[in-house]
C-alpha cells in the first residue's frame, strides 16, 4: 500500500467540511444509543435484579457506548463513502490531486473512527451524568484507545462492503443482516451466559462480542485472561479490514 501523510489532509477536509454542522451530526448519532440506555437501562433496569452485584446499568452501559462507536464509524463509511464517491465524484477530486486513492480511503477510514471515538465520549459524558463512570483515570484512557480500535474495525469493514455496493439499498443488507444482529447477540444488552449453546458459540464470530468485552474490562478495571483473545480479534480484524477495505476500494476507484 501507497500510504503517506496526506491521509491528514483528507482527514482535516472531512473535519472542515463537517464544521458548519458537526455538533447536530454528532448529536444524532447520539440519539439512539441514548434511546437504548434511557429504555432499557432505566425502564427494564427497574424491574430486573442485579448484575454482578450492581445495578443493570452498570452491564449496560459499556455494550451501549462500544455499539454507538459501532454505529457512527459504520454509517460513516456506509452512506458517507457512497456520496462523497457517487454523487460529489469527491474521490475523483482527490485522486487527480498527488493524494493518492489509498491516502483518500484511508482518510476517510481515520475520519469514521473519530467519529465513532466522538460518539463514544459522549456516551461516556451522559453515562457519567447518570453516575456509571469507569473505575479510575487509566481505565478511562483503555476505554479511549479500545473505542478508536473499534471505530476503525467497524470503519473498514464499512468500507469493504462500501467498495462493492451498486446503490444505496445494497447498504440495507449489511445493516439489517450484520450491524442489527450484532446488537442483540453480541451481549450488549443481556449476558451471554444466559444463551443456548449454540448461540454463544455464534457469538464468539461476531467483533461486536469481543469489543463489548473489552469495554466491559475497561469500565471495572478487571481484566480476565480471556481479555487477550478479545484483543487479539478486534486488532487483528481490524488490521485485516483496514488493508482489504484500502485495496477493494482503490479497484473501484481506480478502474
Amino acid at each position: 500500500m501507497n500510504l503517506s501523510y496526506r491521509i491528514y489532509h483528507v482527514f482535516f477536509r472531512n473535519l472542515m467540511s463537517y464544521k458548519r454542522f458537526i455538533l447536530t451530526t454528532f448529536l444524532v448519532s447520539l440519539v439512539q444509543p441514548l434511546f437504548y440506555l434511557i429504555t432499557f437501562g432505566v425502564g427494564m433496569g427497574a424491574y430486573m435484579g442485579a448484575f454482578g452485584g450492581k445495578p443493570y446499568l452498570y452491564f449496560l452501559v459499556p455494550g451501549v457506548l462500544i455499539s454507538s462507536v459501532m454505529m457512527s464509524s459504520t454509517f460513516e463509511c456506509l452512506y458517507g463513502t457512497f456520496v462523497k464517491i457517487v454523487h460529489e465524484h469527491l474521490y475523483d477530486s482527490l485522486i487527480a490531486t498527488p493524494v493518492s486513492a489509498e491516502d483518500a480511503v484511508a482518510g476517510d477510514i481515520a475520519w469514521a473512527s473519530f467519529r465513532g471515538l466522538v460518539s463514544g465520549i459522549l456516551m461516556l459524558a451522559v453515562a457519567g451524568l447518570m453516575g456509571i463512570l469507569p473505575v479510575s483515570v487509566l481505565s478511562v484512557l483503555v476505554l479511549l484507545l479500545v473505542m478508536l480500535a473499534v471505530g476503525i474495525m467497524f470503519a473498514s469493514l464499512g468500507m469493504i462492503v462500501t467498495s462493492k455496493a451498486p446503490n444505496f439499498d445494497f447498504f440495507s443488507y449489511y445493516t439489517e443482516l450484520v450491524i442489527t444482529p450484532m446488537l442483540f447477540f453480541s451481549g450488549v444488552f443481556f449476558p451471554l451466559s444466559n444463551f443456548p449453546g449454540w448461540m454463544k458459540t455464534l457469538s464468539q464470530f461476531l467483533p461486536l462480542t469481543h469489543a463489548v468485552a473489552i469495554s466491559r474490562a475497561a469500565f471495572s478495571g478487571e481484566y480476565p485472561p480471556s481479555i487477550l483473545l478479545n484483543i487479539a480479534v478486534v486488532v487483528g480484524l481490524g488490521a485485516l479490514a483496514f488493508v482489504v477495505g484500502i485495496r477493494m476500494m482503490k479497484k473501484r476507484l481506480i478502474k
